[in-house]
């Protein structure tokens, strides 16, 4: 069976490794000493690893890397809306854990790279080589494939769950389930320096999609403008099919 390395194990590493365990060994980091035994319990092989802000003179490359067909980068290392913030001794770390790491490597980051401002954004508008968050482990690994994902819902994260504000803001979301299915497809195709967006096609305002998950009607009309992060490129090149293209039912199992 195949290996994979998944560098960071929280919940968005964690439905990764859940569905990509069918088809590989599982190898992951997790920060959290408390989750080692629950990790482990699921078979996976864990290494307690963290990244401090300050560069680790101690830090060697994981000792595994050499064995493993692909690494994905499941730790934020970059700020809350692509905010530039200084993390360069978290970065150094991370490149000294991969050490010489040549083959798939997979880094999630954020739509959040892209301006806050009312206008539809693709790839080609921000090139990865012009964003530090990314920037940073293309230089060292030109193989990489960034994922710029959206918002990050499914499962217990809805929008009806949380506090929010500007209602009538159109959303950038993506279904875990998505995102599962994007890398298990990237993987097969052996996919590299691909950057994409990874957000549902489909960009409802915040109270159409809360009205929905409460089982509410909702009256009012969809701004046609707004920030919109488009997905055309990754349905163009992987001919790629959303599970869950509308974050309005985010909350039904497409499944059943």
């Amino acid at each position: 069976m195949k290996k994979l390395g998944i560098i960071g194990c929280g919940w968005l590493g964690n439905h990764l490794a859940e569905r990509l365990s069918k088809s590989y060994e599982i190898f992951a980091t997790t920060t959290t000493e408390a989750k080692l035994d629950v990790l482990k319990a699921k078979g996976y092989h864990v290494d307690l690893v963290k990244f401090p802000d300050e560069i680790n003179a101690d830090m060697k490359p994981w000792n595994i890397a050499s064995e493993l067909d692909a690494i994905i980068v499941a730790v934020p290392f970059s700020g809350l809306r692509g905010s530039s913030i200084p993390m360069t001794g978290k970065r150094e770390n991370l490149l000294r854990f991969i050490g010489d790491f040549n083959h798939q490597i997979f880094y999630t980051s954020s739509t959040g790279v892209y301006p806050d401002i009312e206008k539809e954004f693709t790839e080609d508008d921000l090139p990865a080589a012009e964003v530090e968050s990314e920037s940073f482990i293309l230089e060292k690994f030109p193989q990489t494939n960034i994922l710029r994902l959206g918002g990050l819902m499914g499962g217990e994260r809805l929008l009806k769950n949380y506090n929010i504000s500007h209602t009538d803001q159109l959303v950038n979301h993506i279904h875990y389930e998505d995102i599962c299915s994007v890398v298990e497809k990237m993987l097969g195709q052996k996919s590299q320096a691909k950057v994409y967006n990874i957000v549902a096609p489909i960009h409802p305002n915040k109270e159409e999609v809360i009205n929905a998950q409460k089982n509410l009607a909702y009256k009012g009309e969809r701004r046609t403008a707004g920030r919109i992060i488009s997905p055309a490129k990754l349905i163009e090149e992987l001919n790629f099919e959303f599970q869950y293209p509308d974050p309005r039912y985010f909350h039904l199992n497409v499944n059943n």
